[in-house]
């Protein structure tokens, strides 16, 4: 065997051994209720601050995404401790294995213990990973009182595998061009959960008018590993790196007006609907 075939045999199995370690430490579904996470929930309830710093990585540490800004895990503990849960309702959105981790999306209601009483609602979205025996938060991104409706499942299909995104797009720019309209391309995956929050919002009733009268809605699928319709994602200028949903405004031809630079779309769950009224009607096309 020559020394460039060795070289390809030795990454193959290097590549092969790396997905045997994925597949082992990952369960192929997660458990119904997964554990750790109600690990994590009765220690918020618990205000036990040593029982929640362990359920956080610190090496790497873990990173705690909130309104766009980047903290540790000591801030997202003393966010849980100081509003000292009372009672938090819990609704699961997704637990699910992605890539090399667990991704929980829970919605809750919150009343707070403290002398106020308030109540709050949030999004969080956990990313838990297996470090030797034991479950760790690598990431969180949470979503204080949002705006925007929060899916309670992300059942809808709304980016059919089976579609043909480029037959739609010529259909598209057929009705666009009858109707005066241009064209909304969303691309997006199903498991994308601000895919899902942006559907809903472009169903509100301050927006959805708007929608109709002015665009014609083209849902572009990435796909499980956001490589599906890679020439569309190139013709519409798609930033992929910037994040999910990423939104682009052609005219009835199909020629780009506008795409997004800097994933502004990306934390639909934390958006208002103003921002999103905004958007519609910058780009929508001139009065005739």
């Amino acid at each position: 065997m020559n020394r460039t075939r060795k070289i390809a045999v030795l990454a193959a199995l290097t590549a092969a051994m790396a997905t045997l370690a994925i597949a082992q430490a990952v369960p192929a579904k997660a458990d119904a209720t997964f554990e750790p996470f109600q690990q994590w929930r009765r220690a918020v309830l618990a205000g036990n601050a040593d029982a929640l710093k362990a359920l956080y990585s610190s090496d790497p540490a873990a990173k705690i995404l909130v309104k766009g800004v980047t903290h540790d895990a000591d801030a997202d503990i003393s966010f849980w401790l100081a509003l000292k849960p009372k009672t938090m309702k819990v609704q699961i959105v997704r637990n699910e294995p992605r890539h090399d981790h667990i991704s929980v999306i829970f919605r809750a209601d919150v009343v707070s213990g403290t002398a106020s009483g308030q109540s709050m609602s949030l999004t969080e979205d956990q990313s838990w990973k297996q470090q030797g025996d034991q479950w760790r938060l690598i990431s969180v991104e949470r979503t204080d009182s949002p705006r925007l409706t929060q899916p309670a499942d992300m059942k809808k299909n709304i980016y059919p595998a089976s579609a043909d995104a480029h037959l739609e797009l010529k259909e598209a720019e057929e009705k666009a061009a009858a109707g005066h309209k241009r064209i909304l391309l969303v691309f997006g995956a199903n498991w994308c959960f601000d895919c899902h929050v942006l559907d809903l919002a472009f169903r509100r009733p301050e927006l959805a008018p708007i929608l109709v009268a002015n665009y014609e809605l083209l849902h572009i699928d990435l796909g499980p590993e956001e490589e599906k319709n890679a020439d569309l994602v190139r013709q519409y200028e798609i930033p992929l790196d910037k994040g999910i949903p990423a939104l682009a405004v052609a005219d009835s031809d199909g020629k780009l007006v506008v795409s997004q630079k800097s994933g502004e779309f990306e934390d639909a769950r934390g958006l208002t609907p103003e921002v999103l009224r905004e958007f519609l009607e910058k780009w929508k096309p001139a009065a005739r």
